[in-house]
C-alpha cells in the first residue's frame, strides 16, 4: 500500500524536498541546548533579519562548530573529558549536542558570536526582486 501525503497532489510540483524537510523537522525533538530565535527589526530594511541564540554555558569558542549544510545551520558542541579532576557531585553536563536548523531558500548566515555562555547566530534574507516572466505561445496548426 502506498502512502498519500498532502505533497503527492499532482498541483504541488517540485515540493516533494518541502516533504522530506518536515520529516527531518518532526525528528529533531531534542530540547538541549535550550535556544531562542528573535526576529531584528530595523526602519526600512530590505531583508529579513533573524538571530538564534543558543544557551552555551561552559563551552568555548573551539568546543563549538557552526557550519551550513544543504539548507542546515547545524551547530556541534564537543568538550573534552579532563580526566584530572575528581568531582565530588557533578551536576553541570559535559554533554555534547548537535542541533540542526532548516533554512529556507535564500537565508543566509552572516555572523555568529559566543559572549557570557551564549552563542548568536544571525541570518538574513534579502527581499527578491519581484520577477515576471512572460511565456510566448506559439500556435501549431
Amino acid at each position: 500500500m502506498t502512502r498519500m501525503t498532502p505533497f503527492s497532489n499532482p498541483l504541488l510540483l517540485g515540493f516533494d524536498t518541502m516533504e522530506k524537510t518536515l520529516e527531518r523537522v518532526a525528528k529533531a525533538g531534542d530540547s538541549y541546548p535550550p535556544y531562542n530565535i528573535e526576529r531584528l527589526a530595523g526602519a526600512g530594511e530590505t531583508s529579513d533579519r533573524l538571530r538564534i541564540t543558543l544557551a552555551v554555558a561552559g563551552f568555548t569558542e573551539a568546543d563549538l562548530d557552526v557550519s551550513v549544510e544543504e539548507n542546515q545551520l547545524v551547530v556541534r558542541g564537543r568538550q573534552a573529558e579532563e580526566s584530572e579532576r575528581h568531582f565530588l557531585h557533578r551536576g553541570i553536563a559535559a554533554r555534547q549536542f548537535q542541533r540542526i536548523f532548516v533554512l529556507a531558500d535564500g537565508m543566509r548566515v552572516t555572523a555568529a558570536d559566543l559572549k557570557n555562555g551564549l552563542l548568536s547566530i544571525d541570518l538574513d534574507r534579502p527581499k527578491p526582486e519581484r520577477l515576471v516572466k512572460k511565456i510566448n505561445i506559439s500556435a501549431r496548426d
